[in-house]
């Protein structure tokens, strides 16, 4: 199974894309639309709660194996001020590493064949050198009102294809790992006790798997599972899974909890950072956000080093090591990649880091 990240800014033809590959499903500040009717079965999300927050973008990424980003024909204009959130969308997918993505030339029946060959320069230049740099551009629209409605979807589809075949590969590789389940949603259902929602990282969790839910160190049973509303006895990497859960409430559940059997859990982090180029210096005493999964809290920056030194602040485009504390307890592995965001910034994603082995 494939999971697809559909972003972009506002307006930018994204809604009308997932609504056009799959239907409407679970929806909060995401919203999930599900093609369970081809071979291959996916799932689409929409982060619409961004560019308000940039909590959605960051957990349609982190459920996803592929990201789509969508860009009109004035998304990179500089007077278009919806441009600085596109390109806070490419800090986002670098600074995450992302692998696997295409980038979707939308509304592509509201401009000519030369603009649309000089957006794709534009990206070009701005994409050299980073992990989107070899990211296939498709022009299309999903205007049913359009000279040539949905043109162009047949060639998206077709490369959406191809690029979960390399998913899939990869996927497999992981099931023999410890399963791990990030959840997105959690509710109570009259009858059947606590519902959580979310996707396998990971490894394949099974039916009446006893394992542990963290940040609350709990011991928990999975009761059942299913996948597009089909009971399955495993999941293995990659599925959409919703699961029945025994000796847990839903109202205990915040999303990002993870399933697994050990996690880390600290209020407190050492990570060896790369700082964006496209932000500002951070100094100690500051005041960051930060991401791991589906999580998020604030945390401060107690102390800064450079080479092994104390340093008072670090420079965009820098690496360093960086104390952080905050107050929420956050589960994580040795091999997650965190983020860094600047809330106060118009481009807000300010650096990653590892956590820093002792």
């Amino acid at each position: 199974m494939t999971n697809l990240a559909i972003i972009g800014a506002e307006k930018s033809g994204r809604t009308s894309l997932a609504a056009n590959l799959g239907k409407k499903g679970t929806s909060s500040d995401i919203t999930m639309y599900n093609n369970d009717k081809e071979s291959r079965k996916m799932v689409f999300v929409d982060p619409h709660g961004y560019p308000k927050a940039i909590k959605p973008l960051i957990t349609a990424l982190n459920i996803s194996d592929m990201a789509i980003l969508c860009i009109p024909p004035d998304g990179l204009d500089r007077d278009n001020p919806a441009s600085v959130h596109t390109g806070e969308c490419i800090v986002a997918l670098d600074l995450l590493g992302f692998k696997h993505g295409i980038i979707a030339l939308t509304k592509s029946d509201s401009t000519h064949m030369h603009a649309i060959d000089e957006l794709k320069k534009k990206i070009k230049l701005m994409t050299a050198g980073i992990s989107l740099q070899d990211w296939e551009c498709i022009s299309l629209n999903t205007n049913k009102g359009a000279k040539n409605p949905f043109e162009g979807m047949e060639d998206l589809k077709a490369r959406i294809n191809g690029i979960s075949e390399k998913i899939e590969a990869e996927q497999a590789e992981l099931n023999n790992l410890p399963a791990r389940v990030f959840i997105d949603h959690a509710f109570n259902v009259t009858g059947k006790g606590c519902v959580v929602l979310g996707v396998v990282k990971q490894g394949i969790s099974k039916d009446k798997d006893k394992t542990k839910i963290f940040p609350l160190d709990r011991d928990i049973e999975i009761r059942s599972i299913q996948s597009h509303d089909v009971d399955i006895d495993s999941a293995p990497t990659g599925t959409r899974v919703g699961m029945r859960l025994k000796n847990v409430q839903a109202k205990d559940i915040e999303r990002g909890f993870i399933i697994s059997d050990k996690e880390i859990v600290s209020t407190d982090y050492i990570l060896e950072c790369t700082i964006s180029k496209f932000t500002r210096a951070i100094e100690t005493s500051g005041v960051l956000h930060l991401f791991v999964g589906l999580q998020s809290e604030p945390v401060r920056v107690e102390k800064i080093l450079v080479d092994g030194q104390e340093v008072k602040e670090v420079k965009p485009g820098s690496t360093c090591v960086m104390e952080l504390s905050g107050n929420k307890k956050v589960a994580y592995s040795r091999e997650d990649r965190f983020l860094l965001a600047n809330l106060d910034l118009p481009q807000r994603f300010a650096g990653y880091g590892f956590p820093k082995l002792p």
